[in-house]
C-alpha cells in the first residue's frame, strides 16, 4: 500500500508543521510517521487476509485487527503485508499463495514461520518495527533466523482479534500477539500501543537494575531424541553472553539443568490439543484448512501432492496426519499436560521476581529450504514457553562463521516482559545487536 503511505505520510508533514508542539504530539502519536509492516494473517483494511490458504486468495480484510487499528492510531503508517506459513503452522514462511520467503542473509536459507515475512523484511531494512503472533515460537523463530529483536508478551496482555486463524478453546491461553523490531529500544514503546489498556498488568515503568537481577543459564533441553543439538555457535554466543554479564556487570549467571525440558516437544503438543476448562476441544486443522468448508483429508491430500494437484503445503498435509496420530493416545497425552502445569509451576519458582533465563532460541542457525521438513519439531525451543505463558525476548548476537545470525532467548515469570526487554537493550549495546545484510 505504498501510495496510501506517502499520502499518510504527508499528512504527517502537515500535522507537524501545524502541531502546538513536540510534547503533544509525543504523547497522543507516539509512533507518528513510523513506518510498520504487518504479518499477512492480520487484517489491515484493504489488504489481503489469506494466511497462505488457496481458497481464501479473495479475501481482502474490510477492518482492521484490534493491533494494528492502535498502531495506526498512534501514529504509525503500514507499508503492506508480509508472507507466512499455510494457516501460521509451520516454520518455513512458504505457501501456494505467494510462494517462498528467502532470508536476506543467504536466499538459499529460510526466514523461519510463521511470521517469516515480518523477520525478513525487517532484516532487509525495509521496515523498523513489524506486527507478529506466536503460538509455537512464530515471532521467536524468524527473529533469531533473520538477526532481529521479538517479543512474546506474557499471555493475555495483548489482543488477539483480527487475524486468521485466530486461536479456540484451551489455545487462547497460547497464542500470543507481539512486536518485532530491528531495534531493541523499539520493542518497549510498541508493545505499550499493541497492548493498550491491558500495559497495565505489566511493569514497564518499573526501572530495572540489571546487576540484581537472578541470570540463570541453560545450554539445551537435555537431550531431546525428538530435536537436534545445539549448534556449536549457538552454545558459543551464548558462552559470551555469560561471560560478559559475569565481567561486566558482577553478578554470577546459574547453570540450570531443568529435567521436564527434555519433554518440551510432547507437552507442548499434548497441552494444544487438550479440552479447556469448558470441555471444548480444541479445534482441529484439518477444519481449518477447509476454511468453513469441507474438512480436508490429510491422506488424500498427500496422493495429490505427490502427484503435483494439491493445493496445500507438505507440512500442512503432514500437520493434518500428525493430529490424527494424537488422538490415539488420550492417557498419554494427559499425563504430559499435568507435567507442563508442573514444569510451569518450577518456572515461575525458579525465575520469581527477578530472574531471567538465558535459552538457546533455536538449535540450529537458519536451515537451508526444506530441510524443516527432516526435523519438524526443532521448534520445541520456542514453544514450551507458549504453553507456559511466560514473557519472552529473542535477542540477535551477531553473525556466525558463514554470516548467519546468532542469536538468545531472554525468559521471564510471568508479567516480568520489562526485566527481558531490558536485557535485550543492554545486550543489544554489548553485541551489535541487528547487522546489516551483506556488510561484511
Amino acid at each position: 500500500r505504498f501510495e496510501e503511505a506517502l499520502q499518510e505520510a504527508r499528512q504527517v508533514d502537515k500535522l507537524l508543521s501545524e502541531a502546538p508542539g513536540d510534547d503533544y504530539l509525543e504523547e497522543k502519536f507516539p509512533l507518528l510517521g513510523v513506518p510498520i509492516t504487518v504479518k499477512e494473517a492480520f487484517s489491515l483494511h484493504g489488504m489481503p487476509n489469506t494466511s497462505g490458504l488457496v481458497n481464501r486468495r479473495n479475501v481482502i480484510a474490510s477492518s482492521d485487527a484490534t493491533v494494528v487499528s492502535r498502531l495506526k492510531q498512534a501514529g504509525a503508517i503500514p507499508l503492506g503485508v508480509t508472507n507466512c506459513s499455510e494457516l501460521c503452522m509451520w516454520y518455513e514462511s512458504s505457501n501456494r499463495v505467494y510462494g517462498r520467503t528467502n532470508n536476506p542473509y543467504d536466499l538459499q536459507r529460510i526466514v523461519g514461520g510463521s511470521s517469516g515475512g515480518e523477520g525478513g523484511v525487517l532484516a532487509a531494512a525495509c521496515s523498523v518495527i513489524g506486527v507478529g503472533s506466536d503460538i509455537g515460537g512464530s515471532i521467536r523463530m524468524p527473529a533469531f533466523f533473520n538477526g532481529v529483536f521479538g517479543h512474546k508478551p506474557t499471555t493475555g496482555v495483548v489482543p488477539n482479534d483480527g487475524q486468521f486463524p485466530n486461536a479456540q478453546g484451551v489455545r487462547t491461553s497460547f497464542l500470543c500477539t507481539g512486536p518485532m523490531c530491528r531495534y531493541a529500544e523499539d520493542l518497549e514503546p510498541t508493545l505499550r500501543v499493541m497492548a493498550g489498556p491491558g500495559v497495565n498488568k505489566l511493569k514497564l515503568d518499573e526501572k530495572v537494575s540489571l546487576e540484581k537481577i537472578k541470570f540463570h543459564c541453560m545450554d539445551h533441553d537435555g537431550g531431546s531424541i525428538f530435536v537436534s543439538p545445539v549448534d556449536k555457535e549457538i552454545l558459543q554466543a551464548q558462552k559470551k553472553v555469560v561471560e560478559h554479564l559475569e565481567g561486566e556487570l558482577g553478578v554470577q549467571v546459574r547453570r540450570v539443568a531443568i529435567h521436564k525440558m527434555k519433554y518440551s516437544f510432547q507437552i507442548w503438543s499434548a497441552m494444544m490439543s487438550s479440552k479447556d476448562s469448558n470441555g471444548q476441544e480444541a479445534q482441529l486443522f484439518t477444519d481449518l484448512l477447509g476454511d468453513h468448508g469441507k474438512p480436508v483429508w490429510p491422506l488424500w491430500e498427500l496422493m495429490k501432492w505427490l502427484v503435483g494437484m494439491s493445493s496445500h503445503t507438505l507440512p500442512a498435509i503432514a500437520l493434518g496426519l500428525t493430529e490424527k496420530l494424537m488422538k490415539l493416545n488420550p492417557g498419554g497425552n494427559a499425563k504430559l499436560v499435568s507435567m507442563g502445569k508442573s514444569l510451569q509451576e518450577e518456572m515461575e519458582a525458579l525465575l520469581g521476581m527477578d530472574g531471567v533465563l538465558l535459552y538457546p532460541s533455536h538449535p540450529t542457525i537458519a536451515p537451508k529450504h526444506h530441510s524443516p521438513i527432516c526435523m519438524p519439531f526443532n521448534f520445541a525451543y520456542t514453544a514450551i514457553f507458549n504453553v507456559l505463558g511466560l514473557p519472552v525476548t529473542q535477542c540477535p548476537l551477531g553473525l556466525s562463521s558463514e554470516g548467519l545470525p546468532l542469536g538468545i532467548q531472554l525468559v521471564a515469570a510471568s508479567y516480568n516482559d520489562h526485566l527481558t526487554l531490558a536485557v535485550a537493550r543492554y545486550l543489544e549495546k554489548a553485541f551489535g545487536g541487528w547487522v546489516l545484510p551483506g556488510k561484511v
